[in-house]
């Protein structure tokens, strides 16, 4: 049987202290934005963005996850935004914001592009 000091107290309320305050912490969505940020999935496949047009909102993350061979990129018309290479196989993800940039391609294959529409209500 364990005896209760002082000490034991104290190991066990600043251990559930340290539990409280790792714990992670609902993500508010952004002033005027109803319901909570939400992932969006697109895929590449066939030389293609599936879907060619996703609406979202600022605070949303969009997932790009290349199904061919070749590498592919998102990256906005304006260069304001960029996935970065994804290999096959390969997902990259960005946070949306206010003030994105809707329309974007690939760089290595300009022909491909896709548009996003953005929610600001």
């Amino acid at each position: 049987m364990e005896t209760i000091s002082r000490r034991n107290i104290l190991i066990r309320a600043m251990a559930s202290l340290v539990a409280m305050a790792s714990a992670p912490l609902f993500v508010h969505p952004a002033r005027g934005q109803t319901g909570a940020p939400k992932v969006h999935h697109v895929e590449i496949s066939g030389f293609k963005f599936k879907p060619e047009v996703l609406a979202v909102k600022p605070g949303d993350t969009i997932i790009w996850t290349n199904q061919d061979i070749a590498p592919h990129t998102a990256t906005a018309l304006d260069n304001s935004w960029d996935t970065g290479t994804i290999a096959q196989g390969k997902s990259k993800k960005i946070l949306v914001t206010r003030n994105f940039s809707p329309e974007y391609f690939c760089r290595f294959h300009p022909q491909m592009q896709a548009k996003l529409q953005i929610a600001l209500d």
